[in-house]
């Protein structure tokens, strides 16, 4: 299934900080082709390395790596 990317935001730890060998993450606000919208939270790292910004058409592989549709 393909999403496009609705909203980017990095994602809240409260008022704890990110775990030790975590990297900085973000939600997404996503938007399939039936009009249907979940949140899902990557690495800003995948969105970096993949081009990916808000309005772009995006799937997950079966290991929800995220990549963008060219």
């Amino acid at each position: 299934m393909r999403y496009i990317v609705k909203n980017i935001q990095e994602a809240d730890f409260g008022c704890e900080e990110r775990p030790d060998g975590v990297g900085a993450m973000v939600l997404l606000r996503l938007r399939d082709e039936s009009n249907q919208e979940i949140n899902m939270e990557v690495a800003d790292a995948e969105l970096l390395s993949n081009d990916i910004n808000e309005g772009d058409w995006v799937y997950f592989d079966k290991d929800n790596k995220i990549f963008k549709e060219e």
